[in-house]
């Protein structure tokens, strides 16, 4: 040591290196990254106070082999940030980055895997939804704007069975069906097929749409035995109810029928988007059960005389 380290207790940048087994190099750089702070001698040589900066180089080598970055340790050091806070960000952004590259090693097989005639096809469909977060954004915009006005709680009630996030590590198949479904609403003729198929006929003589998207919702909870041949019974009742209350009509049979008359229920691509949606998700959908509904209506107009 210099005797300028000797006087006031203090340790060189190369004694703090023997210390610490951290290299001289790597001490400079903290230095100069507002890391480390030192003091100079009169030579102008970095001096350290050992009571301090070695616990700190220490902690600054572990964080750093832990991946955290130097701003985030600078937080750790002058109390901004707590140890536990710092590397539970870390965490969360790691997790971030490995479910993007998730969902880029899964699109890369599902191109991978393609039939060669199909390939250029799969490589535009999965262009199209890179972000998978946007692509979910835009299916939540999609169906709040189809249900509107339904209440916040319960909308979040459908986004949670009805719209598919996809797993941790999805397979090529999850990839290509979410895919197909977020580039299915982007068809007008998909999205009008929806449209009539929860509003039905006539939308304009609705003149209550919240009370119909609640009872259409609470018809469709009521269905739960979706594995039935669909039948005529209190699920089927509580549906036509909701259609006749937002109508301030009654349930009637010309009501019924004017429900069945140019349903598009069995409209493929409405069959298709469902198909995707439980494809993803692995659980009984909205669509589902809509289908199960109008399959009932057309049941119960099957069993009674002819118009």
């Amino acid at each position: 040591m210099t005797e300028n380290t000797h006087r006031g207790g203090l340790v060189s940048i190369g004694e703090l290196s023997r210390i610490t087994g951290v290299p001289v190099r790597t001490l400079r750089f903290y230095c100069d990254n507002g890391v480390l702070q030192s003091r100079r001698s009169g030579g102008g040589h970095r001096l350290f106070d050992p009571l301090t900066t070695v616990d700190q180089v220490l902690l600054v080598r572990r964080l750093r082999m832990l991946g955290l970055s130097l701003s985030a340790i600078i937080e750790v050091l002058t109390g901004t940030l707590t140890t536990a806070d710092a590397i539970a960000a870390e965490r969360a952004a790691l997790d971030t980055e490995l479910g993007l590259l998730s969902w880029r090693r899964a699109s890369l097989r599902a191109v991978e895997e393609a039939p060669p005639a199909e390939r250029a096809r799969r490589l535009e469909l999965l262009a199209s939804v890179h972000d998978r977060h946007r692509a979910h954004d835009t299916l939540v915009t999609f169906w709040r704007t189809l249900l509107a006005p339904i209440p916040p709680a319960l909308f979040d009630g459908f986004v949670t069975m009805n719209i598919p996030h996809l797993p941790d590590d999805p397979t090529p198949q999850h990839i290509v069906a979410f895919a197909e479904l977020t580039t299915h609403i982007a068809d007008p003729a998909c999205t009008a097929a929806m449209s009539r198929q929860l509003w039905r006929t006539n939308p304009t003589r609705i003149h209550d749409k919240l009370a119909l998207v609640t009872g259409v919702a609470e018809a469709c909870a009521a269905v739960d035995s979706l594995g039935t041949q669909p039948h005529t019974g209190p699920e089927l009742d509580r549906f036509i109810d909701a259609h006749a209350t937002a109508r301030r009509d009654r349930d009637t049979p010309r009501l019924r029928y004017r429900l069945l008359d140019d349903a598009p229920d069995n409209d493929p691509r409405i069959h298709r988007y469902w198909k995707l949606t439980t494809e993803i998700t692995g659980t009984t959908t909205a669509g589902a059960a809509l289908d199960w509904l109008y399959r009932a209506l057309a049941q119960w107009a099957d069993d009674v005389h002819p118009r």
